[in-house]
């Protein structure tokens, strides 16, 4: 079977921590990579947040503990344990319900040897948090429980909302947010790429990298003029809460990973784009300067 191949296609990723990966994977499967980190990560200066959540979850405070990242859950962990012993922490997690997103926080909570109540299946969004935390209402249900929230970058609204809306007492916990990195020049170009047509897919791993992106285009002042060569680029979404942020931007995610990993995405991207474009154009888009479809 033939290697899917992006066929010379300019290829646009946001990655930071992973850029040089996402780069080669974008050359082996025959595209011309443009990588502008968009975001890093900075731990929070105040963690009171974090502190008078590790109290209140001492005196037993809380009933449904819900960590979201495994980076978030290790950045509590090291503010928790500037206050009290790891071992204390651990032992007060044990007697909530705690409940994971997804397999990173699990592989952290894992490590403390913290018993897991409720994890949320593949794709591992909001959605099938709070679908899992549902499906165990006869055990302890969300009305008048005290639900504690790690949260991370930014915050989830819709699943706060959610929890609310079952009657949940919500105490977000945020532990580190994203930011853009120090030097924007290279999201800055790739702004500029996009309203000049010089990208015919865009890759993202997360919503946060096209927030960053649509951030910078409005401090350039050609926010609408990023929003329309976007509509005309392949969009390749690793999964649904990134493509939540894409239709919030006003933008459809052209294809979605079968699996949030980023290789497959990539992989599946390459496999596609081609004939995405092929659609697009022959529905009277106007074309990428140059036409790379093969």
């Amino acid at each position: 079977m033939a290697q899917p191949s992006f066929g010379g296609l300019r290829v646009l990723a946001l990655e930071s921590r992973r850029a040089t990966e996402i780069a080669a994977l974008i050359t082996t499967f025959g595209g011309a990579p443009r990588v502008a980190p968009s975001l890093r990560e900075v731990p929070l200066e105040v963690n009171s947040d974090a502190l008078d959540f590790a109290a209140a979850l001492m005196l037993d405070e809380f009933d449904v503990v819900v960590f979201l990242t495994g980076v978030g859950a290790r950045a509590l962990m090291a503010v928790v344990e500037s206050a009290c012993p790891r071992e204390v922490f651990a032992a007060a997690l044990a007697r909530t319900k705690v409940a994971a997103r997804g397999p990173k926080p699990m592989a952290v909570l894992r490590e403390l040897q913290v018993p897991v109540w409720v994890t949320a299946p593949e794709p591992n969004t909001w959605r099938e948090l709070i679908a899992a935390l549902d499906a165990k209402s006869d055990e302890r249900p969300l009305a008048g429980a005290r639900v504690a929230v790690q949260e991370y970058g930014v915050s989830n609204v819709e699943f706060l909302d959610a929890l609310r809306a079952r009657g949940a007492h919500v105490k977000p916990v945020p532990v580190y947010q994203w930011t853009l990195p120090e030097d924007i020049q290279p999201l800055r170009d790739a702004v500029t790429a996009v309203t000049r047509a010089e990208v015919d897919v865009v890759i993202l791993t997360s919503g946060v990298q096209l927030a960053h992106l649509f951030q910078v285009a409005g401090q350039m002042g050609v926010e609408d003029e990023l929003r329309r060569g976007l509509q005309h680029t392949v969009i390749a979404s690793i999964g649904p809460t990134t493509s939540e942020e894409i239709a919030r931007r006003g933008l459809i995610a052209d294809l979605e990973a079968s699996h949030p990993k980023m290789g497959v995405l990539v992989r599946e991207a390459a496999e596609r784009s081609a004939d995405v474009i092929g659609t697009k154009r022959a529905a009277g888009e106007p074309p990428s300067a140059g036409d790379h479809t093969q």
